[in-house]
């Protein structure tokens, strides 16, 4: 890296500082455990998924809760563009959960845990 790149990304990393923008490191959450919760169609989530994740569509998350009994979890939420997981994201909040990260598009958030 040269040292104008690194001079570049130190000037980045402090203005996401200055600016309250944190970098979630979704690898080492799943490493720790994270749940992936996949809340695209059925159909969807038969056409490629993240492994291990869970697919849970949006409209059905409600009914899901009971079913996440530690609300401290971590919870990494995917869908095909980031809308879905937003919602979902809103969804736990609203009901209590601490620990949830709104990981987008699944595609996005796979290489980022996968390091691609």
């Amino acid at each position: 890296m040269s040292l104008e790149t690194k001079t570049n990304h130190k000037m980045f990393e402090n203005i996401k500082n200055l600016l309250g923008v944190k970098t979630i490191d979704f690898a080492q959450l799943v490493q720790d455990g994270a749940l992936i919760l996949d809340v695209r169609t059925a159909a969807e989530f038969g056409g490629g998924h993240i492994k291990g994740s869970v697919n849970v569509p949006l409209n059905k998350l409600p009914q899901y809760l009971p079913k996440l009994k530690d609300k401290s979890k971590s919870i990494i939420t995917c869908c095909a563009s980031g809308n879905r997981s937003a919602q979902a994201h809103g969804v736990l909040k609203y009901n209590g959960f601490t620990n949830i990260y709104d990981g987008g598009s699944w595609l996005r958030l796979n290489s980022k845990i996968n390091k691609q």
